[in-house]
């Protein structure tokens, strides 16, 4: 049997059709597959490799790292000094009272965490999600996933979640003394790229601050640049009590954080102690690939080019078949019809050398989503293959702007 073969009997499948792309190669924004086509790639593996794939200073750290040590002990108990270092830089770019990081595997572990932690610290039960919101596939993010489809298969699921519809100012009466958390993201991604209001968004603080709920805000798509600014929720203008990390956090390795202040994340060292626990959270490889890829975002400067590329790419996605463009940042939404316009756009698009996919609670949308480090030249380059994408599948014409 030759890879694909056994990828499709050996390897866990989820969905009928994966993409099986056999991938021998990648640098920068470009994938190479074993036939030696390349692909320029507008998703950046769903948002993890803001700098581009295997950065020479990410690659070199993770090898420095290895040369040293692996796995050492469960986390927490040694003094692992990527961890320490990564968990400083981190702290240095955050709000004041966001101080302390629970290192975890991944995004999905960082909603888990949040979710024991919220409960811990305030002693209440109720956790307050949203519409067409995602935080993660395992039994506790599932609960607050905002979409019936992804939760029906798999009830009963945890009790006492509440969800409300973004920017809706009747979710503030919802917020009450029973609640332990809201939990949001500070750009809604599955849903197509939807943005909070930003008095809405004061007033959830205010009210969240009142009932003493802790507001958590999901960055694991966000976070690291993707909107324009280093974290998301600073569009907004307020300061959470928790965020969560994953995704780019660890530079192409497997890594998510919780991050919140110390007062609070003390509460899972004692009754019960190892309150939270994880073995293989903040690997000390992953932990030193992240810092590597955030300092060289950081060096780069790629932040202050994000808008400008916005610009550029939504300037020359102009196609009477394109329904709609939500965009913030270097995060995407093409709008067309349907799903099945979308997915032949999408086949197409990648029979051409362009990788892109679609959103899970909005199928009809393509998503752009490319490293941060993608040049103009290539913007055009995709734009172009795009828009003769569009035009052979939905047979309009429309050339880019």
């Amino acid at each position: 049997m030759n890879h694909r073969q056994v990828f499709l009997r050996h390897v866990a499948q989820t969905s009928p059709a994966p993409l099986a792309l056999e991938i021998v190669k990648a640098r920068g924004t470009w994938l190479e597959g074993k036939d030696g086509k390349k692909y320029l790639d507008l998703i950046a593996g769903i948002s993890v490799c803001n700098i581009g794939h295997c950065h020479p200073q990410v690659v070199k750290a993770i090898r420095k790292q290895a040369e040293k040590y692996l796995h050492l002990m469960v986390y927490g108990e040694f003094v692992e000094q990527p961890q320490v270092a990564y968990a400083k830089l981190l702290t240095s770019l955050l709000p004041v009272t966001l101080n302390s990081v629970y290192f975890t595997n991944s995004g999905a572990e960082a909603t888990e965490a949040a979710m024991k932690l919220a409960k811990r610290v305030t002693g209440k039960t109720q956790i307050i999600a949203f519409n067409q919101s995602y935080h993660g596939s395992t039994q506790g993010a599932l609960s607050i996933i905002g979409d019936e489809y992804w939760r029906n298969a798999f009830r009963p699921l945890l009790p006492g979640i509440h969800h409300a519809s973004y920017n809706d100012p009747g979710l503030l009466n919802l917020i009450n003394n029973q609640t332990a958390a809201v939990i949001l993201e500070s750009v809604q991604a599955e849903r197509g790229v939807f943005t909070p209001n930003r008095e809405w968004l004061a007033a959830l603080r205010r009210r969240c601050s009142e009932t003493g709920a802790l507001l958590v805000m999901d960055e694991i798509q966000t976070g690291f640049g993707r909107t324009g600014k280093l974290w998301g929720f600073e569009w907004g203008d307020v300061v959470p009590d928790a965020v969560l990390l994953g995704k780019a956090l660890g530079g192409g390795m497997p890594l998510g954080a919780l991050v919140a202040d110390k007062q609070l994340m003390d509460v899972f060292t004692e009754n019960p102690v190892l309150g939270h626990i994880t073995t293989f959270g903040g690997h000390p490889v992953s932990c030193a690939a992240g810092l590597a890829a955030t300092e060289v975002l950081l060096e780069n400067r790629y932040l202050e080019k994000v808008q400008e590329k916005e610009i550029l790419f939504r300037s020359m996605l102009q196609h009477p078949a394109i329904e709609a463009v939500r965009s913030k940042g270097l995060l995407m939404a093409i709008a067309f019809a349907d799903f099945e316009t979308n997915k032949k756009i999408i086949d197409h698009c990648i029979e051409n050398g362009l990788l892109t996919d679609w959103f899970l609670f909005a199928p009809h949308c393509l998503r752009i989503a490319p490293p941060l480090s993608i040049t103009k030249k290539e913007i055009r380059q995709a734009c172009t293959i795009l828009t003769d994408a569009i035009t052979a599948v939905t047979g309009k014409s429309g050339q880019p702007g």
